[in-house]
């Protein structure tokens, strides 16, 4: 009896062992298939609003068009210098809007896109020291003295050579623009608030370094004297929006950090309020070298 009673429980735990992981399994079929749903759900809503964004794209520049035609006709007209003046104001500040919009699909619709990466073998010193040759006309013109601390060595990674560019610039660009907005240039202004600013400087140095898997990886960082960033705004520069900036679109960062990881690099940030800001990208390195810091 004993024997029977002992292959009845063990037939009914075998049972119970079965449909236990057979719920698990129709549960994990249902969490996929849910996954597969929302990924299908979120790259509809993706087509979608590109569409809208293209869609939005050609009005807009007829409206931009008609402003402009507009702005012309003013100057043509015959009456009051001080009523023109007004309306070419009102036309000229419908042109900046314009243009501001104008941009903001631009910067989505560059972020919202596919990301395809034609990766080869690049030295990362080239490719700073053009862009040090294109931007320092602008620097020079904000007020910012740009140096390249380059290594001695050739310092060879995997590159997408324009997307990679674009992820610098757009580093660049931000350091820039927190060094000169809302901050006088020394001399612009008299008393202590001219020769307590901090010196508007624009550094873009290289290296060669390891990787968190003690791979080699050669580094660029792109650090500035601006004012820093605070640590609840580190947690979200790379959010798709968030910006600090006025009239900025907060794509650039999230822009530039999908570049490099598409790279299978990561970025770093290391700022402090008051002292400026360090952001480092680190790509594999494609020589095989042996890493020194």
């Amino acid at each position: 009896m004993w024997f029977f009673l002992g292959l009845l429980v063990g037939s009914l735990a075998g049972t119970y062992v079965l449909r236990t992981r057979s719920r698990r399994q129709l549960a994990r079929a249902r969490a996929a298939e849910r996954r597969a749903r929302s990924a299908e759900r979120l790259a509809e809503l993706g087509s979608m609003t590109g569409g809208l964004a293209h869609e939005i794209k050609n009005p807009l520049s007829t409206i931009g068009l008609n402003a402009q035609l507009l702005e012309e006709g003013i100057e043509e007209l015959s009456g009051e210098p001080e009523a023109k003046s007004r309306l070419a104001r009102r036309v000229a500040s419908l042109r900046r809007e314009v243009e501001r919009l104008r941009g903001i699909l631009s910067d989505f619709l560059e972020y919202a896109g596919e990301l395809r990466i034609e990766a080869r073998p690049a030295d990362l010193n080239a490719v700073v020291d053009e862009l040090v040759d294109f931007f320092l006309p602008q620097c020079e013109q904000q007020g910012v003295r740009l140096r390249a601390e380059l290594a001695s060595e050739k310092l060879t990674a995997d590159l997408d050579v324009p997307h990679a560019k674009q992820a610098i610039l757009n580093l660049m660009l931000n350091a820039v623009q927190a060094m000169t907005q809302g901050v006088p240039r020394s001399g612009e202004t008299g008393g202590d608030a001219a020769t307590s600013a901090p010196p508007r400087e624009l550094i873009l140095r290289t290296r060669r370094v390891t990787d968190a898997d003690k791979l080699p990886a050669v580094a660029l960082h792109v650090i500035d004297t601006g004012p820093g960033i605070d640590a609840d705004s580190r947690e979200k520069i790379f959010h798709p929006y968030f910006t600090t900036k006025a009239g900025g679109t907060g794509l650039g960062l999230p822009t530039t950090r999908r570049i490099v990881e598409a790279h299978h690099g990561r970025i770093e940030v290391h700022s402090e309020p008051g002292r400026g800001s360090d952001f480092t990208l680190i790509f594999p390195a494609s020589d095989g070298a042996a890493a020194t810091n």
